[in-house]
């Protein structure tokens, strides 16, 4: 290291503190899974195309609970899967086309490992980046651009799928939206329920999938750093999949398939452990039962099952749900409120500004900084690494691939709370202020 000898602090590392692994209860319901053959003989064979049958049981009776829906959610409506990542990849091998799905329009800035996986389906220079305004993603920007999208296709003649044959399972969406709607990696950002039914009209208006990665949701507290209470137990706001599912009629409305016009991806990585690869797909009944028809769990049946025998006996017992609440809330809370309160004092002086700070309730991991002209990001994250030993995220990382014309985050930068030791992460940002 040139030019400094002091500790490292990684604030761009978003993984969980080993401390909040919860390694004990894991090791329970481990132990009343193994002990049991009526659970870990099926457990251990090739799982139903579905996943878990118990499993599915508990996260819809879990999620009903959470995020308060209309009606109960049926376990139908559940496919277990290999968590976020994988279940994104199978996603595109069963409802999209490489020619015929015209493009990927990803909110940005975004999660940009994701762009691999739509590259790898067939998607490369098609990704569309789809800037963010105060209550999320840009519907009058998007509206604009895929329109241009489907006069383009029309006059190519591109009017249905040329790679994937027709199978009564499945169907090809001309289009696909990737968001992280709720406590958003990078912008830390919360799409407005309003937004969200504007996104889901335009979705049904052009036959286009949305795709939400759901995987931060839980994690959540009130936004004012002077609350008592450090946890919720009630969703913030309702998913994009939840809103699809009841808007004037849902899936059974007049004309519609029944595929629906959104999935959520929900994944236990960031509740539990992401060495635990294991996560669920929630969407209608045909898209589920569709999805779970991949020709990898065809082959191999559901992934992750033995995994999800564990995940299942948690939310019996009512473990994981215990952790969530009693553990992992407050303890992110008060991270945040460590590091906010530094950026307060250091860096919000200085020009830098903060997303939507007028938000009851705040969450997942990230917090996303604008820093005030003429300072680059990536300047700034070259000089803080080699002067302060400190690595964050500089903004130009979160771009869409091949599409960063009006989204290229020069002056934004990402930081994260949830790795570091929390008595460090204060110091990180004074250091990063200098």
């Amino acid at each position: 290291m040139k030019g400094t000898s002091k500790a490292l602090i990684n604030l761009l590392r978003g993984w969980p503190n080993p401390q909040l692994l919860p390694a004990t209860t894991v090791k329970a319901a481990s132990d009343t899974v193994l002990s049991d053959s009526d659970i870990y003989t099926p457990g251990l064979l090739y799982g139903p195309d579905l996943g878990y049958e118990p499993l599915r049981e508990q996260i819809a009776t879990w999620l009903t609970a959470f995020y308060s829906p209309q009606e109960f959610i049926h376990p139908e409506r559940i496919c277990i899967t290999g968590g976020a990542s994988q279940n994104l990849a199978c996603i595109l091998q069963v409802f999209s086309d490489p020619l015929y799905t015209r493009n990927v329009w990803m909110v940005a800035p975004t999660y940009y490992l994701a762009c691999r996986i739509f590259e790898d389906s067939g998607f490369h220079g098609r990704l569309r980046a789809v800037p963010e305004d105060h209550e999320g993603i840009d519907i009058g920007f998007l509206r604009r651009e895929i329109g241009r999208s489907e006069e383009k296709a029309r006059a190519e003649g591109n009017l249905k799928p040329k790679f994937k044959p027709p199978r009564p399972w499945s169907k090809i969406y001309r289009h696909l939206i990737y968001a992280v709607p709720t406590f958003a990696n990078p912008s830390s950002k919360t799409m407005s329920l309003a937004r969200r039914h504007e996104l889901v009209k335009l979705a049904r208006e052009y036959d286009a999938l949305i795709i939400t990665d759901d995987v931060y949701d839980q994690l959540q507290w009130p936004a004012s750093t002077t609350c008592a209470r450090l946890n919720l137990d009630i969703a913030v706001v309702p998913r994009i999949v939840d809103v699809d599912g009841k808007l004037d009629g849902g899936a059974d409305r007049e004309g519609s398939d029944g595929f629906g016009n959104a999935v959520s991806n929900g994944s236990f990585s960031k509740i539990v452990g992401p060495g635990c690869r294991t996560g669920w797909a929630e969407g209608t009944k045909r898209f589920s039962y569709g999805l779970s028809q991949v020709g990898s769990s065809r082959s191999g049946g559901a992934p992750s099952q033995l995994t999800a025998t564990f995940m299942s006996d948690m939310l019996k017992s009512g473990d994981l749900q215990h952790h969530i609440l009693h553990k992992l809330q407050p303890a992110y809370a008060s991270r945040y409120r460590k590091i906010i309160a530094a950026i307060e004092q250091h860096l919000l002086p200085l020009g830098v500004t903060l997303p939507q700070q007028s938000r009851r309730i705040v969450g997942g991991y990230f917090i996303w900084l604008s820093l005030p002209k003429p300072i680059d990001a990536r300047a700034l994250a070259a000089r803080a690494m080699e002067e302060e030993n400190v690595i964050i995220a500089q903004g130009s990382l979160f771009g869409v691939y091949g599409d960063t014309k009006d989204a290229d985050f020069a002056r934004e930068v990402r930081v994260c709370f949830s790795w570091e030791e929390e008595d460090k992460l204060g110091e990180g940002i004074e250091r990063l202020s200098r």
